[in-house]
């Protein structure tokens, strides 16, 4: 009881007021605040996308870095292919639920199990990806922070998930307005730096076209090109989202996707030429965009502006997980391929249970990786496409047993679809293998068979408690078959209060003190004899001065001895008048409740009397 009132004090404190289920409409979104929440994981790619092919080039030679440009393009045309395939999604599957429900619906049970294993893995990177890759950005301009980046991280994401907690419409209100800081901030570095360019106040430009490309192993070039798909994640969020849009939610979510799109095609594009054009090369403890927007501003304050911006738009990406896991999380829950827990509605609209589990993996992660942007990226990618090319499969199937109005347009768009994101899965796969993406060709069966079991379980609890498999009639007597234990530590009005409770639902009371100092029992045992009008008192003896211990052990053997069905322990308790008081003494009741949960026979009552 004082322990309830404590965490709903806590909670309305750091949460809110509870919102009745008739504000769930309210709660929805218009586009440019979805644009937010949806989509700061994709947008939020442009500032490491560039990098990491920089990276993957840089391993050959410096002059291989000239390949970056065709290897944004190839990624641009991947990113307008995957935005119509999506559109096609958003139009056949307006409740969300993304490439989990495409493929369970049309490649069966295992396919959408996949899909759904890959998503929930991409939303838990994200945040540990993002959430990193902000923490370096800000420790590229303030070392300290750089040196403490995993504590940075966590404290990070304990704030987004506090916020996300607080419900979609109120995270959605803080988070807005660092989105569209960032999308000004890196429009704005693109503007001067370009005019710089057009005006001749860059000295050393490196030509945006070559007429020679430097001879680079096809195999590195692949994985310059599975590094700079990274920039596409998050591209799905939309489509898995659509219910938390407002009416008509269908086409604001395409409108929303398009908008998404068309800035982060042209960003990373823009960025990726600026950083060749500008002679920029990955160097240790400062990234690319810290520096091409020095080279572009000076160490001024629109440089130190545009790394809040990108620091904030990356530490904000996570949000774009935080709206979608717990919708997933829900939708396995409600197929009983996940704890039905992560089905259930918080008091402030949102999956509560779903938000604290995807905080502790992604902080799981973050310890593990130790806030490496660069160790979590190969981890990254392969679940991202393995769930595109489901989804886009799965929507093949769909035109084809729907057949809706202009269906063959959109098994083409689709068919494009599935066979360039698997294309792009076998390269990531290959590519990023031995860099840790063999972690993640592990997990997602795994993850798989811990679905099936889960759901194993449910059906087997279920056919258990099904009422057709019950033939035993309730059989209504007087005969009180209860054996009844009382355990005590003193005398006072709520021991009084157990015990006369006690001797009402059974004929058989057992009242025991736990003997963990001899003089305190021989003055018990004084003041028992005088009260207690016979009833006799249970000593048990603890040699270790535990009383938890010596108090199951009694429990069991009087159930056995007994040979009744059940045992019932009745816990008599103060509660204190101040609820923070209550942590100034025991809390037997609720150790003892614990630790008797998986007993079978063993009931425990507590009876409470209040100062």
């Amino acid at each position: 009881m004082v322990q309830s009132m404590f965490f709903q004090k806590m909670k309305q404190i750091f949460i809110g007021d509870p919102l009745t289920m008739d504000k769930l409409e309210e709660e929805q979104i218009p586009k440019w605040k979805a644009l937010a929440v949806l989509s700061s994981d994709a947008l939020s790619s442009v500032a490491y996308a560039t990098e990491e092919v920089l990276i993957a080039l840089l391993t050959f030679s410096a002059a291989a870095m000239a390949w970056s440009m065709p290897m944004a393009v190839g990624v641009a045309v991947l990113l307008l292919i995957i935005t119509l395939s999506y559109q096609q999604t958003i139009s056949a599957y307006p409740h969300g639920g993304g490439a989990y429900t495409v493929a369970k619906e049309n490649l069966g049970e295992t396919a959408g199990l996949i899909a759904g294993a890959a998503l929930l893995i991409d939303y838990t990177l994200t945040v540990s990806v993002s959430v990193s890759a902000g923490v370096e950005n800000i420790g590229s301009a303030f070392p300290f922070i750089a040196q403490h980046n995993v504590v940075f991280c966590l404290l990070i994401v304990l704030v987004i998930m506090g916020l996300n907690l607080r419900g979609i419409r109120e995270s959605s209100n803080i988070f807005a307005y660092p989105t569209y800081f960032f999308i000004f901030s890196v429009i704005l570095m693109l503007v001067v730096g370009f005019f710089k360019v057009a005006t001749g106040g860059v000295t050393q430009q490196a030509p945006i076209l070559h007429e020679m490309y430097p001879e680079v192993p096809l195999f590195l070039l692949l994985r310059a090109f599975a590094s700079g798909c990274s920039a596409l994640t998050g591209v799905e969020a939309i489509s898995n989202g659509v219910p938390i849009f407002k009416r008509p939610s269908q086409a604001n979510a395409k409108i929303t996707m398009i908008w998404m799109s068309a800035i982060l095609g042209i960003f990373f594009l823009g960025i990726t030429l600026m950083a060749h054009i500008y002679g920029i090369t990955p160097m240790h403890g400062q990234t690319v965009m810290s520096l091409l927007s020095r080279a572009v501003f000076g160490q001024n304050v629109l440089y130190y502006g545009t790394q809040v911006a990108v620091a904030l738009i990356l530490l904000l990406a996570a949000n774009t997980s935080y709206a979608d896991f717990p919708r997933l999380s829900s939708l396995l829950a409600k197929d009983r391929f996940l704890p039905r827990q992560l089905s259930s509605i918080g008091d402030r609209l949102v999956f509560s249970n779903g938000i604290i589990g995807l905080t502790v993996g992604a902080a799981f992660l973050i310890v593990m990786f130790k806030g490496s942007t660069h160790l979590l990226i190969p981890l990254y990618a392969v679940g991202v496409f393995l769930s595109f090319t489901l989804s886009q499969l799965g929507m093949i199937v769909h035109h084809q047993k729907v057949r809706e109005p202009h269906w063959q347009r959109g098994l083409i768009i689709n068919g494009i679809g599935a066979i360039t994101t698997f294309v792009v899965l076998i390269v990531i796969t290959l590519t990023k293998f031995t860099h840790g993406a063999w972690i993640i060709v592990l997990l997602i069966p795994s993850f798989v068979f811990f679905f099936k079991s889960i759901k194993r379980h449910y059906l087997a609890v279920g056919h258990q408690l099904a009422r057709d498999t019950y033939h035993q009639d309730l059989n209504i007597i007087d005969e009180r078959k209860y054996t009844a234990i009382v355990p005590i530590s003193g005398i006072h009005p709520g021991v009084v209060m157990a015990v006369q409770y006690a001797l009402t639902i059974s004929d058989d009371v057992r009242v025991c003190y736990v003997d963990v100092d001899k003089d305190a029992t021989d003055k018990m045992l004084k003041v028992w004899e005088k009260w207690s009008q016979g009833l006799p008192l249970n000593i048990l003896k603890s040699p270790y001065r535990s009383v938890l211990g010596p108090l199951l052990d009694y429990i069991d053997q009087v159930h056995i001895e007994s040979g009744k069905d059940m045992v019932s322990v009745v816990v008599p308790e103060f509660i204190t008048r101040k609820w923070y008081h209550q942590f100034l003494h025991n809390q037997m009741t609720l150790v003892l409740r614990t630790a008797l949960r998986l007993k079978s026979g063993k009931v425990v009552t507590s009876i409470r009397y209040h100062l």
